[in-house]
């Protein structure tokens, strides 16, 4: 039997359940020093003067960093690693000093002593559509094209459609709160000029890699550990200023090992959030509900101090036929932090704002919801006329109605009734773009005790990456898993690609195949020990013929309470298309994961930024709203027995991601049916509903 595609549990999981698995924070190193960021009060203006007598007298401070006091960096082009070079403000939360102390109680109640004078200057965080700064971004994330177009919107609207949808979906400001919080320990070693990172992040490779040229380092000189990590949602996808911070302070206390662990609070200041989007749909349909025409203009946040464009109508160029159809981009600067990736960054938003209003053309034409989608299938991909790889989201549509359920709904909203609840159902898509780095590389090499050591620099946050690939590797390689030493999180090893965009464990994956193939090519059935062979991912030439992307659908249950408007999401099932399953076990726990997303997303998650003085007051998990357990009740979900081979030379796609695309508006949608209010920005609060309860 192969080890790929059987359920295995995690292979780390018993260290972390012992509190054995070091995280950043816990690695054991000596000479300790533990720093404490200083960030800004004010939301734009200059720091004036930064008195820093009353911490520099406390018991056990080392130093005290400021604009007039840091070590110089070697390039300041990026705005976001750009700190401590100059006194000028770009956003409240912005670092402008720190305190370094021989205990963390020290530097915290130091930095509260430090008094900073701001000459401040009229500061503007407030996000609206019709900006009069808004401006159009080079470029979105992911290196997409701002705006697409293709046959004639204008005229297919002129022509009359026999249905038309034309309204505005909004998301919030939301942020990433990973169960461990950003941290890093950096240590100095002047003799050696080697800085060494204990870092949470999604990629070693990748810290080492932006820092070089910030710090003047070679890259190699920057080595980054990260062998456990609490979980990221993107936020951990690149380092952050408060890397480069702990950069400055190992420079200055050379010797010491500066632990610099960013506080819940800071966490909503600067590392990253998801921008609020304002996405503008135009659906224009005939009489059969098949789409004529359709219109996807999205508004996004970006930062003065450096873009960020979230690129939340990209899923509208995919996802169905139109034989006319147009998308745009718009970004808002304003004085607030810089927005950064944060799970599924524009699919996430911008099929909510799809998956609703196709919901709406379905009541306005009178059509089955699920028919509809079907009715506007498109045979290849609409963006680039590419067959696709697989599309199996018929397939996940059908049974996922089959197994919640769907035969027999009334389509009319407001009109099933258990007790004092009103119970609604709904339904919606998920794409998830299938991405296939080349640039990972892992080695193999033939240990002492018959065992092989695969390492790869991938880092595991969570996701049971490092299971997954000790399974690949088996495989590969012809051997039982427990003969498998997978090594990850260290950019001392073989260099891989970010553990972001889903595309972590198939790039990672192909790059281990590689390898072990050439190592049996080399060195056969019966090698000497030590042997060893590193090899990359290859090149995939079917992908460059083929539109791949991963598919899905959502149905979801509410229960309204016809007294109070609260709402419950009293069941939820999804079915996925991802190709080949690496793992079962882990695969599922990321479904859930995502859809778990999906409804903090569509009922709960919300920054409120206070723009008289430009922070965000929910920056802490009393007053930011997730889900905890009390508010899951029943949600599974399943996939689809298939392989890609297209895709990747495991035949397996993405599925990190796309539990949390799309299932926010199957959410939306059945309160609508629920209640008959249709709801259009997130998140839905009972306030929204209250007007039409019975």
């Amino acid at each position: 039997m192969t080890a790929v595609g059987r359920a295995t549990t995690r292979l780390d999981g018993p260290a972390k359940v012992r509190g054995a698995a070091p995280y950043a924070y816990e690695h054991d190193v000596e000479a300790r020093a533990y720093l404490h960021a200083i960030t800004s009060t004010v939301a734009r203006g200059t720091v004036v003067t930064m008195d820093t007598a009353e911490a520099e007298a406390v018991d056990g401070v080392l130093t005290v960093l400021n604009a007039w006091t840091a070590p110089s960096l070697a390039d300041t082009s990026d705005g976001e690693f750009t700190i401590l070079q100059a006194p000028e403000v770009a956003f409240r939360g912005q670092i402008v000093g720190a305190v370094a102390a021989e205990t963390p109680e020290a530097a915290r109640h130091a930095a509260s002593l430090v008094h900073v004078e701001y000459d401040e200057e009229t500061h503007d965080t407030g996000f609206h559509v019709e900006h009069p700064a808004g401006i159009r971004p080079a470029q979105v994330n992911g290196g997409n094209d701002t705006e697409t177009g293709e046959g004639d919107v204008d005229a297919a609207f002129a022509a009359g459609p026999a249905f038309v949808v034309d309204e505005f979906y909004s998301t919030p400001e939301e942020h990433n709160n990973p169960l461990e919080p950003h941290c890093v320990v950096a240590h100095w070693e002047p003799d050696d000029e080697v800085l060494t990172l204990y870092d949470s992040t999604q990629s070693a490779a990748g810290v080492a890699d932006a820092l070089a040229p910030v710090l003047g380092l070679d890259a190699g000189r920057i080595h980054v550990i990260s062998p456990y990590v609490g979980g990221g949602f993107g936020s951990k996808g690149a380092p952050h200023a408060h890397n480069v911070l702990a950069a400055l302070a190992a420079w200055r206390l050379p010797g010491r090992s500066i632990v610099l662990a960013v506080t819940r609070q800071q966490m909503f200041e600067f590392v990253g959030y998801r921008s609020p989007t304002v996405s503008h749909l135009r659906l224009g349909a005939d009489a059969d509900g098949r789409l004529v025409a359709l219109v996807h203009d999205a508004t996004v946040q970006t930062a003065t101090v450096k873009e960020f464009a979230e690129q939340a109508a990209v899923p509208s160029r995919t996802m169905y036929a139109a034989r006319n159809r147009r998308t745009s981009h718009r970004l808002v600067p304003l004085d607030v932090p810089i927005p950064f990736w944060m799970r599924a960054p524009g699919e996430a938003p911008g099929m909510f704002a799809l998956e609703v209003a196709m919901d709406e053309l379905a009541e306005r034409t009178g059509i089955d919801p699920i028919e509809l989608r079907v009715r506007n299938e498109p045979d290849v991909d609409p963006q680039s006329g590419k067959p696709w790889s697989s599309r199996r989201l018929v397939d996940c549509l059908r049974d996922g109605a089959d197994w919640f359920g769907w035969a027999g709904r009334d389509p009319a909203p407001a009109t099933r009734v258990e007790g004092r609840y009103l119970v609604g159902t709904g339904v919606a898509s998920a794409t998830y773009p299938h991405m296939y780095n080349t640039g990972s590389s892992a080695s193999v090499r033939l240990l002492a005790d018959d065992r092989y050591a695969v390492c790869t620099s991938a880092a595991d946050i969570g996701t049971g990456a490092l299971t997954a690939l000790t399974l690949v590797a088996a495989d590969a390689l012809g051997v039982p898993p427990e003969r498998i030493d997978m090594q990850i999180g260290d950019s001392a090893l073989p260099a891989a690609s970010v553990a972001g965009g889903s595309s972590g464990t198939v790039s990672w994956s192909s790059a281990i195949v590689a390898a072990a193939r050439e190592f049996r090519v080399r060195h056969g059935d019966e090698p000497e020990i030590g042997a060893t062979v590193t090899a990359s991912t290859p090149e995939n030439p079917a992908l460059e013929s083929v539109a791949a992307h991963s598919f899905g659908a959502h149905f979801a249950q509410v229960r309204v309470d016809r007294d109070t408007g609260e709402i419950r999401v009293s069941r939820m099932r999804s079915v996925f298309s991802v190709g080949r399953v690496v793992n079962p076990v882990t695969v599922r726990s990321q479904f859930l994961g995502g859809m778990t997303f999906g409804l903090s997303m569509a009922l709960q998650e919300e920054s409120i930024r206070d723009h008289r003085f430009g922070h965000v007051v929910t920056h802490d998990l009393a007053s930011y709203h997730f889900p905890v357990n009390a508010d899951i009740e029943d949600l599974d979900a399943r996939w689809l027995d298939e392989t890609d081979d297209a895709a990747s030379p495991l035949g397996i796609r993405g599925a990190g991601e796309i539990g949390i695309v799309g299932s926010a508006a199957a959410v939306a949608n059945a309160v609508w049916h629920a209640t008959g209010v249709r709801v259009r920005q997130l998140p839905v609060h009972a306030d929204d509903l209250l007007a039409a309860l019975p």
